[in-house]
């Protein structure tokens, strides 16, 4: 790269043809990092959502357990002791009751049990194999000196927390009306944080599982992503190498999909754009050519002229003055094109189709010495541009006079069919050979006949942009067979607010005089 020249404080940045610009990011390294990011995203989110989900349900679990345990000792303290002649009797002593209810409990897994009487530990369970020990917890020990029995929510479930674990418990409070003044706690403790571990190992495992297979999906998508944008970087490539003086680069489409479609426009954009610099040379060559001619002529004659004869001068204006007139009308015809693009180029409003077909009749008797004939006349009133079909109109009768013999009928008419207003102009000339009839209405294109006269070749280029500007075309019709030699020229626009009336044929026979 190099640094040209500054001005003011804004330097000027030159890059050198054909080095490639620098990037920071690649469509391919973006793509890579959203399919990444979002399926670390989503296995984040679903792993995070199963093991939140797991933990409720272990928690729900010990929940149960413990609630189950407590609507049992409640169920026993209603029901009474059971004696060995199996009666029943009202339970007579807390610390025995108590007592009974440790012992007639068989912890589970991770489970501890223990009755609190008088303010100490009075009995653990015998069988330790499988309960955790809760008296060799000293911070959960002191946290049972501060419950309080007259809690309403003391049945209920807690968490609580020691240096030890955590612990999910119930510390039951256990009065008897045959003990008075005798207090105790039944309390039935899982540790949560055991019963969590093998949630939590599944998760680890979750997590080393999603990251190899997270390194695994973006090797994988690499490649696919680059697979994918191979078209992109073929287009790259491509307009990389289309220059102004070479458009003939395409890119080599294959497949149905977005991408396929992308490539197939870009290949008729390049397409457009070939026609549209070849046109524009070919007209900037057409231009100097036919500017050339009578700038060629009138200089010639002026550097001969006699300045001292006058009838040499009066024949050299006179000439001059030809040529300067017909360079007049190509600089017009030339602007009347470059024009037909822009969106006031038409300018629609209510004509009378009608009274447009006598207008332009009588406007047409001083193009020639031709019988003007019109067969169709269309009472109508349509939205077009009356100056601009006049215009197209006048041109293709102007076409006609030209290719047609003095004395000869020349027919036009107007009519409207299928919501569609058709003007037309046809003569008894030579006609239009069958090879020209494509590029007839191509800039600067001139036929055998037209040479000989030295048209310009811009007069039916302009009636097709009229009619492109209204939305319609222009065509070419040849007379049926047997009906003699000529041409018809259509000129095919939508009828657009067509008010009422139909196309009423209307013939009109005047000679010339």
């Amino acid at each position: 790269m190099r640094t040209g020249r500054t001005t003011g404080r804004t330097p000027v940045v030159l890059t050198e043809p054909g080095r490639r610009p620098p990037s920071r990011v690649t469509v391919r390294g973006r793509l890579m990092t959203a399919v990444v990011a979002l399926t670390a995203a989503a296995m984040t989110i679903s792993g995070v959502t199963g093991l939140a989900l797991q933990l409720r349900a272990t928690d729900a679990r010990i929940d149960d357990s413990l609630q189950r345990a407590v609507a049992a000792l409640r169920t026993s303290q209603q029901d009474g002791e059971t004696l060995p002649d199996e009666t029943r009797v009202p339970w007579t002593s807390v610390q025995r009751f108590l007592v009974k209810a440790v012992e007639a409990r068989v912890p589970g897994e991770h489970e501890g049990m223990l009755s609190w009487f008088n303010g100490a530990v009075d009995v653990r369970p015998a069988d330790e194999t499988r309960a955790i020990r809760l008296d060799t917890d000293a911070e959960l020990l002191e946290w049972l000196r501060t419950v309080d029995p007259d809690d309403p929510r003391a049945e209920e479930p807690r968490t609580v927390r020691t240096s030890v674990t955590e612990y999910r418990l119930v510390a039951v409070p256990v009065r008897l009306e045959a003990d008075p003044g005798a207090e105790g706690l039944f309390v039935l403790a899982s540790d949560r944080t055991a019963q969590n571990a093998g949630v939590w190992r599944i998760f680890l495992t979750y997590s080393v599982v999603g990251l190899v297979a997270l390194v695994i999906t973006s090797l994988v998508a690499w490649f696919v992503v680059g697979h994918m944008l191979r078209p992109v970087r073929v287009l790259r490539d491509t307009v990389r190498r289309v220059t102004e003086s070479d458009l003939s680069e395409r890119i080599e489409v294959t497949g149905k999909d977005d991408l396929a479609d992308l490539a197939s426009s870009v290949n008729s954009m390049l397409q457009r754009l070939e026609r549209a610099f070849g046109s524009q040379r070919e007209l900037l060559d057409d231009v100097g050519h036919e500017l050339r001619t009578p700038l060629t002529i009138v200089r010639g004659h002026l550097e001969l002229l006699d300045p001292a004869d006058a009838s040499d001068v009066r024949a050299t204006q006179s000439l001059a003055l030809d040529e300067l007139d017909r360079m007049q009308r190509l600089v017009d015809d030339l602007v009347t094109l470059a024009t037909a693009d822009r969106p006031d180029f038409v300018r629609r409003a209510p004509v009378d189709v009608g009274r447009l077909t006598d207008d332009v009749l009588e406007k047409a008797r001083g193009l020639g010495e031709r019988r003007f004939v019109v067969v169709a006349r269309a009472d109508v009133v349509v939205e077009v541009d009356a100056q601009r079909v006049t215009q197209a109109w006048l041109q293709l009768l102007a076409n006609a006079v030209k290719f047609s013999a003095p004395g000869s009928v020349v027919r036009l008419g107007s009519e409207v069919a299928d919501g569609r207003l058709l003007v037309w102009v046809r003569d008894e000339g030579p006609g239009v050979p069958r090879e020209e009839e494509e590029r007839i209405f191509e800039r600067f294109h001139r036929g055998q006949a037209d040479r000989v006269q030295h048209g310009a070749g811009l007069g039916l280029p302009i009636v097709a942009a009229i009619a492109a500007a209204h939305g319609g075309r222009v065509f070419l019709e040849h007379p049926p067979p047997g009906a003699g030699p000529g041409v018809g020229f259509v000129l095919d626009l939508p009828a657009v607010g067509l008010v009422d009336g139909e196309s009423e044929p209307f013939v009109l026979v005047e000679p010339r005089r």
